[in-house]
């Protein structure tokens, strides 16, 4: 059980000093709200259901693992949660299925083994008229985040014809709990999360999936993760703007939000017959057969405001506007449909978060593109795979470096967080549609903790720091045509380790890593001043010694004036007798040297440390970050490699965090 905390809200300022004072009690602070971060992506992955001798068969698909999800509810009659051919619950679970309005004792079963839900008054005065007191879900979130997680394998799924395919979580034959922690408008309560993490420990999970967040770190985690949980944040969806990445603890797995190699374009045809391509969902045949005027609305003329009759027949473009921040897409679709339009094109750096189901269920189609005669027909829309370069991490996926541990890269790793195809709740089941698509961080999160139970259950010896030192060292950094992974944005970069930390995720060669960088909770301890979990100021981010010696799968020095080292030690998981050398790619303006540059491992020697050392050579322009990376090699298949990022500092006066 976790060390008793309470929140309160700013109602009863006076209580604090005598609660402060009773037995057992650690800390008291004012409650706060998180917000939620929002059928290809596994076989994009590389885990295939159908082999029996790939990765899933062999941990027989996550089979008892535990996944618990903090978020929205659950739609429990999904068909990614029936327990056909499940037994009893694994022996060590002690959760139970609280009941509520439309949530009976047997809307849990052998697959969604426990449920949960909590609410305060901060939330209950704020949250939606139609939200309802129990586990179900109303939003829709929760549901699609535990079903690609841990979702049953459902076959012939799509979203009105497009995506089809066969929908399943990383890990099918996982148990999943739900902790209803957020509600529908009212947002994500920390003072219901902290009792949700209490719970679920005492509970018996095995791994945490938290799709949500908020600018403050979250208190209780470090004692979910010294019980040997995995816990697995989304990153937060304020990209591309740098310093903005949430959840960035160290025991944390932090994801990143990418692109996955699927894209529905359409043909927009103009007046003259040239023709170019665009992202949209058209699915009318009526609305391609035949060519439309345009009429333009300028810059942030586009909007549901200024558009009137006028358009009745014709097809909106909007046109130099800086998209910043982006429009209500949906809103002036919805519009132009009332006023007789025939469609909206709206040019845009990236379509990154063009794909949800607001554009499926709208009079007209949008057609988002990047080019630009008075006519235009938009045709049909189709489902490609194949035809992009994938991975590219998405525009709104949050940015490192972190402003509450700069000496730690965040995110962590990245993996497909756009137009996921996932299990919808019960008022999109009762319209015929029991799946959609949604984009966001949310959707990466739970693709890591989809994983990281198919690892676990491959390896149940391994500490939440193992597990994520396995993803991270084997993670890919190139695309699908062999270049260097791109990061969107206004414009188009080489992602950097602020982008997706160690790369993308890579789960056929995270379960076998060779090498792995492990960390024990009393290790944390020894870096924050933490008391029963916590430090001065109520949280664990007043740090008592350089995090360039805590044993991360990645090294951060934010201020590099002449030189520094970092020690790092590495356990052997691989073949007993091995050798492993080091490749370094060095950061700009800096030398690296390692010792020992080999490691030579045997039976009575599994584990190895060796000191990293930072010396600066040139000194480029104040606060500018310069990434490398470090790797150790087995000469075979092993390729155990971290990110590194540097700043070199000039003058003391300068800002510690640019």
């Amino acid at each position: 059980m976790l060390a008793s905390f309470l929140w309160l809200c700013c109602k009863a300022p006076k209580s604090t000093s005598v609660i402060r004072g009773l037995p057992d009690v650690v800390s008291v602070r004012e409650n706060y709200i998180h917000r939620l971060h929002t059928s290809r992506s596994w076989d994009f992955l590389g885990m295939d259901y159908r082999q029996p001798n790939g990765l899933l068969g062999k941990a027989k698909y996550g089979e008892d693992i535990i996944i618990g999800v903090l978020d929205t509810g659950i739609t429990p009659e999904s068909p990614s949660f029936t327990d056909d051919g499940y037994g009893p619950p694994p022996s060590k679970w002690k959760g139970i299925c609280q009941v509520g309005p439309s949530f009976e004792a047997k809307s849990c079963n052998r697959k969604l083994i426990g449920a949960r839900w909590y609410i305060d008054d901060d939330i209950l005065s704020s949250m939606s008229k139609n939200e309802i007191l129990s586990p179900r879900d109303v939003e829709g979130h929760g549901t699609h985040t535990v079903s690609t997680a841990g979702g049953n394998i459902v076959h012939n799924a799509s979203i009105l014809g497009l995506a089809t395919g066969t929908v399943r979580g990383g890990a099918p034959r996982a148990r999943v709990a739900m902790y209803k922690t957020c509600w529908s408008e009212g947002g994500c309560s920390a003072a219901g999360q902290l009792k949700a993490l209490d719970d679920a420990v005492y509970d018996g999970v095995d791994i945490l999936s938290l799709s949500l967040g908020s600018p403050l770190e979250d208190l209780g985690t470090l004692h979910v993760v010294a019980k040997g949980i995995t816990v697995v944040y989304s990153a937060g969806n304020d990209g591309p703007i740098a310093q903005t990445v949430e959840n960035s603890s160290p025991w944390l797995l932090t994801v990143a939000a990418a692109i996955m190699d699927r894209s529905f374009p359409v043909v927009i045809t103009l007046g003259n017959n040239d023709k170019f391509v665009a992202q949209s969902f058209v699915l009318s045949r009526q609305t391609t057969s035949q060519f439309s005027e345009i009429q333009v609305f300028e810059g942030d003329n586009c909007n549901a405001e200024s558009i009137h009759s006028t358009v009745k027949g014709k097809t909106v473009l909007c046109f130099g506007t800086t998209f910043d921040p982006q429009p209500d897409i949906n809103s002036i679709i919805k519009v132009t449909g009332e006023e007789g339009g025939a469609g909206v094109i709206m040019p845009g750096y990236n379509t990154d978060r063009l794909l949800q189901d607001g554009p499926l269920t709208l009079p007209i189609p949008l057609a988002k593109e990047n080019d630009g005669s008075a006519k235009v027909k938009i045709s049909l829309t189709q489902t490609t795979i194949g035809k992009v370069n994938a991975p590219k991490v998405a525009a709104f996926s949050s940015r490192g470096p972190s402003s509450i541990y700069p000496g730690v890269i965040k995110p962590d790793i990245a993996a497909p967080g756009v137009s996921i195809l996932a299990a919808a709740p019960k008022a999109y089941i009762d319209g015929g549609t029991p799946y959609h698509f949604e984009s966001g961080t949310s959707m990466a999160c739970p693709h890591v903790s989809g994983i990281v139970a198919v690892l676990k259950s491959l390896h149940p010896e391994w500490s939440p720091a193992a597990l994520k030192s396995a993803i991270m060292t084997t993670a890919l950094t190139y695309d699908n045509d062999g270049m260097l992974i791109q990061a969107n944005g206004r414009v188009q970069k080489i992602a950097d380790p602020f982008d997706y930390g160690a790369g993308f995720v890579n789960p056929n060669m995270a379960a076998d890593p060779g090498l792995i960088y492990d960390i024990s909770a009393s290790d944390y301890l020894k870096f924050f001043n933490c008391m029963g979990g916590l430090g001065s100021g109520d949280n664990c981010t007043t740090v008592k010694r350089s995090l360039a010696d805590l044993n991360l799968p990645s090294i951060a020095i934010p201020n590099l004036k002449t030189f520094q080292t970092a020690t790092r030690t590495v356990t052997n998981v691989g073949e007993v007798n091995a050798m492993y050398k080091a490749f370094l790619q060095h950061p700009a303006g800096v030398d690296m040297a390692v010792e020992p540059s080999v490691l030579v491992f045997s039976k009575e020697r599994k584990v190895q440390s060796f000191k990293v050392t930072f010396k600066v050579t040139r000194r480029p322009i104040q606060g500018d970050y310069r990434f490398g990376s470090l790797a150790w090699h087995d000469g075979g298949n092993h390729w155990v490699r971290i990110p590194i990022a540097v700043r070199i500092v000039i003058e003391e006066i300068y800002s510690k965090i640019s």
